[in-house]
């Protein structure tokens, strides 16, 4: 079917089961790569601009604000381009040049708060696009406690349903701003009451607890220091996990390497998580992993051999344990 805009090309994204051990549960990836922008933020960056329409917040020609650590960024960059609004992306140094470029691409403007400094700087970016908004009339749209962010994954939520039915287990996701799994999980649980609901972060961040610590997985968790925002359902999600930056990246390039499947840093952390889960949870058990973003964003980080040496990431031992976990 023809469509006549960018965004009605938004959703609908494949389902891809993974080759897991005998005996294991079924693993089945919801491929969000497969949107515009190559990321499921694109989702709820569309929904924050309608909800904000329909309130009245945004009017024609207006100017769009946020703090992004990059696929947010790109969502709201490609819908402002498409209504014709302004945007300023706020980020700081852990946004990859990938999201950074694209974000230019669409024509949106970038302003890095963290200088020189390495790493997150959310409390920061948060800062300064709150200000920015006041200054100048723009609307923050302001992602870790819009409803606008879980609402716009009801789709997702209905689209699993439609294909898997009422035969979903588990449901793992990452969990940054929290939009994506709560989105998701609080419809599939109104569907399927006895749905698990399954958190992972980054190791360092505190969404769930523990000492906060410097990570590299980007678009996920919450730096110590930050906010949690409202969006996190803490009463909706039954379990929280970590994941290593080296479970998370080496489980993207085994991924890669062995079946040619290209995913983003964070969801390597879910991916390896739901593959432990699957281990004991037997055959009859189905496991959707949300896969928020593909790995080509990521080529010259978690692919490149060079930069992984140079942080001290390579484990064989997680890459041992994915060869058990997969066919």
């Amino acid at each position: 079917m023809i469509k006549t805009r960018i965004s009605d090309l938004i959703g609908r994204t494949p389902l891809l089961k993974l080759p897991v051990a005998d005996g294991s549960a079924t693993v089945v990836l919801k491929m969000e790569q497969y949107n515009p922008t190559g990321t499921a933020k694109i989702r709820m960056a569309r929904n924050m601009v309608d909800e904000a329409e329909e309130a009245g917040l945004l009017t024609p020609g207006g100017w769009l604000v946020e703090s992004t650590s990059g696929n947010t960024g790109l969502g709201l960059a490609l819908i402002a381009a498409e209504r014709g609004y302004k945007f300023t992306a706020v980020v700081d140094n852990h946004s990859s040049t990938d999201k950074l470029r694209g974000m230019l691409a669409y024509g949106a403007d970038i302003l890095n708060v963290a200088g020189d400094e390495e790493g997150l700087a959310t409390a920061e970016r948060d800062t300064v696009a709150e200000r920015l908004a006041a200054e100048h009339g723009a609307y923050w749209t302001a992602q870790h406690r819009n409803p606008g962010n879980p609402n716009g994954y009801r789709p997702l939520a209905r689209e699993l349903h439609d294909d898997l039915g009422d035969g979903i287990h588990y449901l793992y996701g990452a969990v940054g701003t929290g939009g994506s799994l709560c989105g998701t999980g609080r419809v599939l649980r109104e569907r399927i009451p006895d749905l698990k609901i399954v958190g992972v972060e980054p190791v360092g961040s505190v969404v769930f607890g523990g000492e906060g610590a410097p990570y590299h997985q980007s678009g996920t968790g919450t730096p110590e220091g930050s906010e949690i925002g409202g969006v996190v359902d803490y009463a909706l999600i039954d379990q929280g996990l970590k994941a290593s930056d080296a479970e998370a990246f080496e489980t993207c390039r085994y991924l890669a390497r062995n079946f040619g499947v290209l995913i983003g840093g964070s969801a390597g952390g879910v991916v390896y998580k739901a593959l432990e889960q699957a281990q004991g949870a037997g055959p009859e058990t189905t496991i959707v992993v949300l896969v928020c973003d593909g790995g080509d964003k990521y080529l010259d980080t978690v692919f490149n051999d060079d930069w992984m040496a140079a942080n001290g990431l390579f484990d064989e031992q997680v890459v041992h344990r994915l060869a058990a976990m997969l066919r």
